[in-house]
């Protein structure tokens, strides 16, 4: 939703987020916590009540402050933009805008601008899994930047998480080229009609299809459709999981392990370079 609405020309701004806010919190875990309302009441993290919290977001009239900075500094050009991203993220979480959900659109909000500003052609950098695996050490960083307004480690933080994710993504999407490059061979040396071949390629962007869905998307008849089906669970490309004899849903196992499955990233033994500038 994101995404689309800017390339319609509307700005990343507060609204923006709480559009993406509603879209994130409709019909899903926390839709009772006011999709899309900024919060109008004191929360805090951590501790049982507001007298022992770990942090204590600012109050709903400084939060509404607290926003318009965010908002103008969102579209400032003066810094570096993955330090710019990191300085955001962490007044994001900070301010805490919502009653829930605040964690999920201020990591949204990070390939959302990389793409906006032009450093990537699509969202594909995320930094949800390095913050999940470092969950206590991004927390730390938080909660320490904002007790001390030094904003070194956490920056230092957020760009080897950067790294590290960006060569991930690079793993998985020359898994996915290699992968595709090698069954396309594979079918036309084996002389396969151009149904299977047409199907095999939209795997790479629908891994779950029906025969219905086949049927569609590569414009033939129904039997044509289950044919080419029928070749690619032969191959073992596609795998039927519903066991049921009617309404059949097939996936692309090899898609899957391709995109989700374990990457091995290994770690640099050489810092992040902040700029000049802000050491």
């Amino acid at each position: 939703h994101g995404l689309a609405r800017v390339r319609d020309g509307f700005p990343i701004s507060i609204r923006l987020l709480r559009e993406m806010h509603e879209c994130l919190l409709r019909g899903v875990r926390g839709q009772h916590r006011l999709p899309g309302e900024l919060r109008s009441s004191p929360v805090w993290i951590g501790g049982s009540t507001l007298n022992d919290a770990v942090f204590v977001p600012p109050p709903p009239h400084e939060m509404q402050v607290a926003l318009s900075d965010l908002e103008r500094f969102l579209h400032e050009d003066s810094l570096p933009l993955l330090v710019q991203l990191a300085i955001a993220h962490y007044q994001f979480e900070v301010i805490h805008p919502f009653l829930d959900g605040n964690g999920r659109i201020g990591r949204l909000l990070i390939p959302l601008l990389l793409t906006v500003r032009g450093a990537l052609p699509q969202p594909l950098l995320y930094l949800s899994a390095y913050f999940e695996q470092y969950r206590s050490e991004y927390y730390d960083h938080l909660l320490i930047t904002s007790q001390s307004g030094d904003l070194m480690p956490w920056l230092a933080f957020f760009l080897r998480g950067v790294r590290r994710q960006a060569r991930d993504s690079e793993e998985r999407t020359v898994r996915l080229v290699e992968l595709q490059h090698d069954l396309r061979s594979e079918l036309l040396d084996e002389g396969r009609p151009n149904s299977v071949i047409r199907l095999a390629e939209q795997l790479f962007s629908v891994p779950v299809v029906t025969t219905a869905r086949v049927e569609s998307m590569i414009g033939v008849t129904r039997p044509t459709a289950q044919a080419a089906i029928d070749a690619l669970v032969e191959r073992e490309v596609l795998v039927e999981t519903t066991g049921r004899e009617r309404n059949r849903v097939y996936e692309a196992p090899a898609i899957f392990e391709a995109v989700y499955g374990a990457v091995d990233v290994a770690e640099s033994s050489v810092p992040p370079q902040l700029p000049p500038g802000l050491v």
